[in-house]
């Protein structure tokens, strides 16, 4: 069992903080929010695994009233440290469980976050706690890197996904069990030879395209729109990532 409170702790909310650099950049940032302020069609929106506010904040400030959800007690201190929850609520709890009021137009999960629930029970229980959420005809958005397997050497479980100075991303992979656990590797560049590093390993359960519209499918959604990044581009074949949009087609209300 993963202490997920121990994952996400302290050191991992302030470190996550990057301004105006990383996933912080304009050009990341400002498409994401853009395409989420127009898929919310004028009414509220909720994200799944807020975090620090990255996205939350700066769609709140484009016009949107947002709600958040956020497990780790230290990424919502780290949130109240720059909007009060007069401004933005956020119910401390699980994205497959917890409740952020109901009718809303928009529910969105971005960065891969899915892929922090390491079943395929806990991924579906996601999108069915999504269509809670929502009006009829609401709109739950999934960020998602898509698997590399073509990258994996025959006899070999991993691939470096990263090297720059002083990083390193090691991603090892389990096919018969869809977990992948990212190896973060921080160290001194300017000293070569050195032993001294720091490793912090996540874990993830991937998820492929076509599984994840099944899911959907379960939770009482159809898949509207499929895009290779915020902006819009084509999804192919070659496509690292993808922007899925989809679409509840039943009440869940009628379910319950």
């Amino acid at each position: 069992m993963i202490d997920q409170q121990r994952l996400w702790d302290h050191e991992a909310a302030q470190s996550y903080d990057t301004p105006g650099q990383g996933v912080f950049a304009p050009e990341v940032l400002e498409p994401a929010v853009r395409t989420l302020a127009r898929l919310a069609d004028g009414g509220s929106a909720v994200e799944f695994a807020i975090g620090t506010g990255r996205v939350g904040i700066a769609l709140h400030e484009a016009g949107v009233g947002v709600r958040g959800i956020e497990l780790s007690r230290a990424m919502l201190e780290r949130l109240r440290e720059k909007i009060g929850p007069e401004e933005l609520p956020v119910v401390e709890g699980s994205m497959t469980t917890a409740l952020a009021g109901i009718g809303h137009t928009l529910v969105y999960l971005v960065f891969n976050t899915i892929s922090n629930l390491l079943t395929q029970e806990e991924q579906v229980q996601c999108f069915r706690n999504a269509a809670r959420h929502l009006a009829p005809g609401g709109r739950f958005v999934v960020e998602l890197w898509v698997p590399q397997l073509r990258a994996l050497a025959p006899g070999h479980g991993g691939t470096v996904e990263a090297s720059e100075d002083g990083y390193l991303l090691v991603d090892t992979i389990d096919i018969h069990s869809q977990r992948l656990t990212s190896h973060h590797i921080r160290f001194d560049p300017r000293v070569d030879g050195s032993r001294e590093a720091r490793i912090g390993r996540t874990p993830h359960r991937y998820i492929w395209p076509s599984e994840l519209d099944l899911m959907g499918q379960l939770a009482g959604f159809e898949l509207e729109h499929r895009w290779a990044d915020w902006a819009g581009a084509e999804f192919t074949a070659e496509s690292p990532s993808h922007v899925s949009v989809y679409r509840l087609l039943r009440d869940p209300a009628a379910e319950r």
